[in-house]
């Protein structure tokens, strides 16, 4: 599964992270974490708040962190 994580690498960034890695590795789902910095490439997502989480080219969340059970919704096989 590739996921993207959108925003300038904040604590609330890395929190995202961190919060998708757990919820992959809760239901056992490989993933591929990206970090998506450059604002050009951000704004390509169509995104105005940051973090952004994006799973498979769509984007699920955006300037905002999502619930856990969020996470594990999106990224269910």
């Amino acid at each position: 599964m590739d996921i993207k994580i959108l925003g300038t690498g904040c604590a609330r960034c890395q929190r995202l992270e961190q919060l998708t890695r757990d919820a992959a590795a809760a239901q056992g789902v490989a993933i591929q974490i990206e970090h998506v910095l450059e604002p050009a490439e951000i704004m390509k997502y169509h995104v105005v708040g940051t973090p952004a989480l994006v799973v498979n080219g769509e984007v699920k969340a955006a300037g905002r962190i999502p619930s856990p059970s969020e996470l594990a919704g999106w990224l269910r096989p």
